[in-house]
């Protein structure tokens, strides 16, 4: 008989002196550049040790050869068994952290926040008796059974979808998955309805953009609602008209959403009529919204202003900067006396310092006297544990 092929040693990694200076303060990503030698080749998802020029451990990460990020830390400081009790406990800090955010009449929310939960790469999100598990690197695939395993046994009897980012979508059908995938479970027509305090809306786990739905706006929406009474209500950018529903359960006079998109029109009135208890007239427009918006005639109490990002790249920025503040110059405009402008942004690149101050200054620019009333940033469920995960923030103006 041929001998069993040897074991494999331990991939072992070296970085650069400052990449070792970011994982010892607690940074998830080492970068391909930052690679300064490893003993071998490594496989996607295999466990890569980093040593530290004394060669002392420093960390333990997936490693991905094909990504620029190639390894995404798991644990850093002192060494650690990474076995089933390990992968359980870090599971349930992350389900510890969220155990008393939501009552009985919230039943969406994220579960796992990715690297700020230590699960680089990965996402899970909660829709009623669904979870949708989306990856960002093709290092989590064998690492799924495990896992979809640690979530049955605190989630029994739920649906289980896969999402996939699109960079890793071709790799993935090598291991024989595939976006959308219904891991377990089952979800008919692929959409699942799910409550937000108290709100009824679906989510389309399958096909839909990011994991269904924007679960991370809710603490706006709740914000958009206490000051929606007797006013009447835009929120441009509508998509499947998450804040109109808020707008109309405060006590709107009547809402308007605004969308390009056919298709995210139609999920918003479906989840209004979901809701046969809100009131308030509720109107769709299909419109190009920075050209609607600059425009229009039409005035309105409160303008919501919630675009996807305008800079996906670090090039893009400087334009996006400007744009922000264009929509929020003819937001204004739009505006009663005594309106409400809502402003929010999900641009990574764009600091919320820098994009405050964008709306700031078209306020100012506007001629008149207005109040801040309140910034925001990440919910509670979306918590953002180092710099490059902060990409949302809002702000909320008060016009004389």
């Amino acid at each position: 008989m041929p001998d069993a092929p040897a074991p494999r040693s331990r991939l072992r990694l070296r970085v650069s002196p400052a990449a070792e200076a970011h994982v010892r303060a607690g940074h998830p990503w080492v970068y391909e550049s930052s690679v300064r030698d490893q003993t071998r080749d490594g496989d996607p998802g295999e466990l890569a040790v980093i040593y530290d020029r004394r060669d002392r451990f420093l960390a333990i990460g997936l490693y991905d050869p094909d990504s620029p990020l190639r390894v995404r830390v798991l644990h850093q400081g002192t060494p650690a068994t990474l076995d089933d009790a390990w992968w359980a406990a870090r599971l349930d800090a992350a389900l510890g952290r969220r155990e008393s955010l939501f009552g009985p009449d919230t039943d969406g929310y994220r579960v796992v926040n990715g690297e700020s939960d230590g699960f680089p790469g990965l996402v899970v999100d909660r829709y009623g008796h669904t979870l949708v598990v989306k990856l960002y690197t093709a290092a989590w695939f064998p690492h799924l059974p495990r896992v979809l395993n640690l979530l049955a046994q605190r989630f029994p009897d739920v649906a289980v979808v896969l999402r996939l980012s699109r960079n890793i979508q071709t790799a993935a059908t090598r291991q024989g998955l595939f976006d959308g995938q219904v891991l377990a479970g089952s979800v008919p027509g692929g959409t699942v309805v799910f409550h937000e305090t108290g709100l009824a809306f679906e989510a389309d786990v399958v096909r839909g953009q990011k994991t269904g739905f924007f679960l991370d706006q809710r603490e706006n929406r709740r914000r958009v609602e206490k000051y929606a009474r007797g006013r009447r209500v835009l929120n441009a950018f509508s998509f499947s008209g998450g804040f109109s529903l808020y707008a109309a359960r405060g006590g709107a006079a009547d809402v308007v959403s605004l969308d390009l998109s056919a298709h995210a029109l139609a999920s918003a009135e479906r989840n209004y009529a979901l809701n046969p208890k809100l009131s308030a007239p509720h109107e769709t427009v299909q419109a190009d919204v920075f050209e609607w918006l600059a425009h229009t005639e039409q005035d309105f109490d409160l303008v919501i202003l919630d675009p996807p990002s305008l800079a996906r790249r670090e090039t893009e920025r400087a334009g996006a900067i400007r744009a922000y503040g264009k929509l929020a110059h003819d937001g204004i405009r739009r505006l009663s006396r005594g309106g409400i402008l809502v402003s929010a942004s999900c641009s990574a690149h764009v600091s919320a310092d820098e994009f405050w101050d964008a709306v700031r200054d078209a306020a100012t620019a506007s001629g008149r006297a207005w109040t801040e009333l309140h910034t925001s940033q990440h919910a509670p469920d979306h918590h953002a544990a180092f710099p490059e995960a902060q990409y949302l923030k809002a702000i909320f103006l008060r016009f004389d």
